[in-house]
């Protein structure tokens, strides 16, 4: 009797310890603005933007700031490490230049852990038992061209094992020196990813990677495997259904696997969409919230009593979202006039300084087993290729002196150019542009996605590039057109 009594007082104190940490850390997210860099409001920003950042921390006592080497373009990369405690971790953000999303939550945690407020018990708890290194941006070429490779046209997390990019020496290095517990692998994954066969985004998902090929289950995975199982439970309070996990087949060439294999337990986190975040905002703040809760997990080794089975319950990544579904669309092929739905995905494409986006139809047919961030139902509805402008425009300037709501009532999507050729494949005008007249603007695979939507000759939708501009409200999403050539 005795020792059932205990062991009930155990699972009740456990259980106190968990609900009082899900509202401490619930206090922490709905403070969050307390801590946000506010220098970093998009996605796409390059190293020079985070020199004056770290150039701040150099000047606070609590953190060392060491250039640890430099970039194929001689770009500084740099260690920050704070904290005092037994357990050390690493973590690097933007091994791929293009993801950026972890980078930015990197800087709200420095704000964090430099702040003084009602959270001190917190951060001096992580401080005290963990010391924390941190490498943000470890590909600042890849960044500069907000690209996935480095300058050389490396992945560098292809490249764990050959070391021919200085950025994956440097990696392996610092790995090699701290030899630390912890390893967080920050990465952003496609943002159509889906929690399992469901209409959710994977919007945060994790991987304790195999250190085999076998996906064997030794001390150190294992503690990747509990800290997941944990940060599982946690943000499930902010996004139930949300979290997915990542195949767990053995890559022998990428760096999470490696570093489980040397002996750090590496955590992958990969963050992927939200409606309507395109800058990844609402996600950073995930990130955010996520890392701090691991450094007090790890440090109190709370994560101990996590079950195995939790992490291996948790929803495979799956394919499952487009940007948008038109759905039960009539289409015509000659004289035969068939149902169907509609799939379009936007694609981001650099250009200059700007991010642009390119929206195709990807799909025609039966998509029920597919969701959209967006979907438009065209039962009773007439669909058709998007018309052009009656009169040819003679450069893109022009286009502003067009009353664009107006065209969009008549169902037209796009505009002809007459004049000289143009060099960009993007303009900032919510409208399409060709430079020769494509008769039909037809609904097929691999057209750019214009399209009018009309009920009995009223027009309700034109999608323009791949974005919805809905013509019975005030909703109108479309980011830039798209020039056709």
């Amino acid at each position: 009797m005795k020792i059932k009594f205990v062991t009930y007082f155990l699972l009740i104190t456990a259980l106190e310890i968990t609900m009082a940490q899900e509202n401490y850390y619930l206090n922490l997210y709905n403070n969050y603005e307390n801590f946000k860099e506010e220098s970093l409001t998009r996605k796409w920003f390059k190293h020079q933007d985070i020199l004056p950042l770290i150039s701040r921390l150099k000047k606070n006592k609590n953190f060392k700031v060491e250039k640890v080497g430099s970039s194929v373009e001689k770009r500084d990369i740099n260690l920050i490490s704070i904290g005092t405690g037994k357990t050390k971790i690493l973590l690097w953000s933007q091994m791929h230049g293009d993801e950026s999303t972890a980078t930015m939550a990197l800087f709200d945690i420095f704000n964090f852990l430099s702040s003084d407020d009602e959270y001190n018990s917190l951060r001096n708890n992580i401080l005290s038992k963990t010391t924390l290194y941190f490498i943000p941006m470890l590909n600042p070429d890849g960044a500069e061209r907000f690209q996935r490779r480095n300058a050389m046209s490396i992945d560098i997390n292809r490249d764990a094992v050959s070391q021919q990019s200085p950025e994956a020496k440097i990696l392996k290095s610092i790995r090699d020196s701290l030899n630390p517990e912890f390893g967080f692998n920050l990465h952003d994954q496609s943002t159509r990813m889906s929690a399992g066969n469901t209409y959710k985004t994977a919007s945060i998902s994790f991987l304790a990677p195999a250190y085999n090929f076998e996906k064997g289950m030794n001390e150190t995975r294992e503690r990747s495997v509990k800290v997941i199982s944990y940060l599982n439970k946690m943000l499930s309070n902010f996004i139930p259904g949300h979290i997915a996990k990542y195949d767990d087949s053995f890559e022998p060439r990428a760096f999470g696997d490696n570093i489980q294999k040397w002996g750090t337990s590496a955590i992958l986190i990969e963050t992927g969409g939200w409606k309507d975040d395109d800058e990844k905002q609402f996600l950073r703040k995930l990130n955010f919230i996520a890392i701090i809760s691991a450094f007090n997990s790890i440090g109190e080794e709370s994560y101990k009593t996590e079950q195995l089975e939790e992490y291996f319950a948790i929803p495979n990544n799956e394919k499952c979202i487009f940007d948008l579904i038109i759905r039960n669309a009539k289409l015509r092929y000659d004289d035969t006039v068939f149902t169907a739905d509609i799939g379009v995905n936007r694609y981001e494409e650099v250009e200059g300084d700007a991010i642009y986006y390119k929206g195709i139809i990807e799909d025609v047919g039966d998509l029920s087993v597919y969701f959209g961030f967006d979907e438009i139902n065209c039962s009773g509805l007439d669909i058709e290729g998007g018309k052009f402008y009656s009169k040819p425009v003679i450069n893109i300037e022009k286009i502003q002196q067009l009353n664009l709501p107006e065209l969009y009532r008549e169902g037209i999507t796009s505009v002809l150019i007459s004049g000289d050729s143009i060099s960009s494949n993007f303009t900032k005008y919510p409208i399409s542009v060709f430079q020769k007249k494509d008769e039909n603007n037809e609904i097929q695979i691999g057209k750019a996605a214009n399209l009018a939507i009309s009920q009995s000759g009223k027009m309700k939708f034109v999608i323009i590039n791949g974005f919805v501009n809905n013509l019975t409200s005030s909703v109108n999403k479309i980011k830039n057109g798209i020039i056709v050539k």
